[in-house]
Order: C-alpha cells, then structure tokens, then sequence
C-alpha cells in the first residue's frame, strides 16, 4: 500500500474504512482494459445521466457509493459482447451480483432507455438528421432460447423452424432502434407489427412512413393508415437472384450489429424486459463507438523498447 492505495494486478484501488470494516473502490482505469470497456470519450457521453441518477437516489448519506459506476458499465458491455454468464465475469469487475442489480434496477426503471434515446439523438444530430425520425423499417428476428427461459415465454416460429423468442423491432433509415418488442417466436411478425406501428404513432408522432417485407399482412397496413402512417410491402422481384440492398437495408444491418453480441445471438434472459435491455445496450455500445469515431479500443500495449546499442 502507498499513501492509502494498493497497488495490484487489478489497478490501483482506495482503501477506505465503513461502518462493517474496509471497504475497496476499484478504479475504472484498470491495468489492461478489455476490448469492450468504454473510451474516456465514450463514457463523457453517459456519464452526466449515471452521476444524475446515483444522486436521486439520494441515500443515508453514511458512506459513498462501493462502485464505479463506469465498471458497472464495462462489466455489462463485456458480458454482452463475450457471451458469458453473469456469474463468469472477471474478477477485476464489481462482482456479478452488483453488476446485475444495477443493470436490472437500469431496465425497470428506464436508465437504460434514457441513455439509448439520448445517444440516437446524438447520433442523428451528427449525421444532419432532425432529432425524431419522419420514416422507419419494421421487421423481426426470432432467436433460439437457453433452458432457463420458462417454457411459457417461448413459442414455434413455423416459417423459420426456431423455437424460442423473437425480436420486433422498428429502427430509422440509420438502422438506429427506435422501438424493440420481445415475444414468443411463435408470435406472427402481423402482430407485433401491429403493436410497433401503434407505439411508433404514440411515441414519434413525426413518422409518417413505414417499410416493411412480405411477412406482413394487410391488417399491419390499415392500422398504420388509421394512425396516419404510410406501411409499403416491399415486394422483391423474383427475377433477381441473390442480396439486393433496398429501402429495408438498414433493419438487416441492425440485425448484423446485434449478432455481434454472443450475448444476443441466443436469448438467455428470464424476463423480456432483460432481453430488450441488452439489445438497447448493444446499441448504446455501438452509437457510442459511432460518436466518438472509434472503429477499434482506443488503447494500445506499449510499443516494446529496443535497445539501440552496439553489441561490443
């Protein structure tokens, strides 16, 4: 220990004494971040919501607050990026148990959504965008489910031969999320778009137009003409053979995003308001990469030092 911090493999932690004994607070800057872990840059963009938060809480006012909240982020990220359980997080984060109160207390409670919609916002900004979307693509994606999922939570998607859930999702002409619904795979692509169109004319009145593909019925196209939102089938021409980008692209790649994931290419989660948060956290990770330009970790080993010398 010096001057009150110890110094281990972990990083550099403070020492400080509660009312049950010794404390520790992991610093957020660990000796060799994971690829995962947010930039400086990157956690700028979220921080001032997080503080907000932590501060309504309010509290005793006994002792401070255990954990970073910038390592609860990056526990969370990397668990959704790698694919492992939560009670497999590396030791370096807060514990498993920690990092998942928070992330469950972020999903009931709309922190999650918050820092989504904020960071779509900016993202849209910086592409010359007007902040609420005028025109959207619906589709849905039906995913295989661990066995921890009750059996009543889960259903047949006949067209695709996939037993497990599926992900209705309404994303802009970026391929941003606007809105993500968690089903039974068994639930018709029909109904679920029913249910987007009526939450996208409820919370985005500015989107007039919406593209969707064959899978859709008739009944998607009235009640978005009651609600005032143009639906299009979009119709492939059967003499094309093969991938042919269209106005329905940009769905797909966000479906590509999210398989980048290993968290999300299976749907592990009890409940489907844990399903759609880690969706939304993929997102945030990847318009918070998209802000700050950032392709690849913006950190680096050291470059070895080599010795300039003459050998005698």
């Amino acid at each position: 220990m010096i001057g009150g911090v110890s110094v281990g493999r972990e990083g550099p932690t403070h020492l400080w004494w509660g009312l049950v004994g010794p404390r520790v607070v992991t610093s957020s800057r660990r000796a060799r971040p994971y690829p995962s872990d947010l930039s400086d840059e990157r956690w700028a963009l979220i921080e001032p919501l997080l503080t907000e938060w932590r501060a309504a809480r309010g509290g005793l006012g006994i002792r401070p607050p255990v954990h970073d909240l910038r390592e609860i982020v990056n526990a969370i990220l990397y668990l959704n990026r790698a694919g492992v359980p939560w009670e497999y997080l590396p030791h370096d984060f807060p514990p498993a148990k920690t990092v998942y109160d928070y992330f469950a207390k972020w999903a009931k409670d709309g922190t999650t959504q918050k820092i989504h919609d904020l960071l779509r916002t900016r993202v849209r900004r910086a592409a010359g965008r007007s902040p609420q979307p005028s025109a959207v693509v619906l589709d849905a994606q039906s995913v295989k489910t661990s066995s921890n999922v009750a059996e009543s939570a889960q259903g047949v998607d006949a067209a695709k031969k996939i037993k497990g859930r599926k992900r209705h999702v309404a994303v802009d002409t970026l391929g941003l999320l606007l809105l993500v619904l968690v089903t039974a795979a068994s639930v018709h692509d029909t109904a679920g778009g029913r249910d987007l169109v009526g939450q996208l004319a409820a919370g985005f009145p500015t989107v007039s137009k919406a593209w969707v593909d064959m899978g859709y019925k008739k009944s998607v196209v009235e009640a978005g003409s009651a609600l005032g939102i143009d639906v299009q089938v979009v119709v492939k021409d059967p003499a094309v053979k093969g991938f042919v980008p269209n106005v329905r692209w940009p769905v797909e790649r966000t479906f590509g995003w999210l398989m980048l994931h290993r968290r999300l290419v299976r749907d592990y989660e009890g409940s489907e308001r844990h399903s759609a948060s880690l969706i939304h956290w993929a997102m945030i990770g990847t318009m918070s990469r998209r802000l700050t330009g950032e392709a690849v970790p913006s950190w680096r080993d050291p470059a070895p030092k080599t010795d300039t010398t003459s050998p005698i």
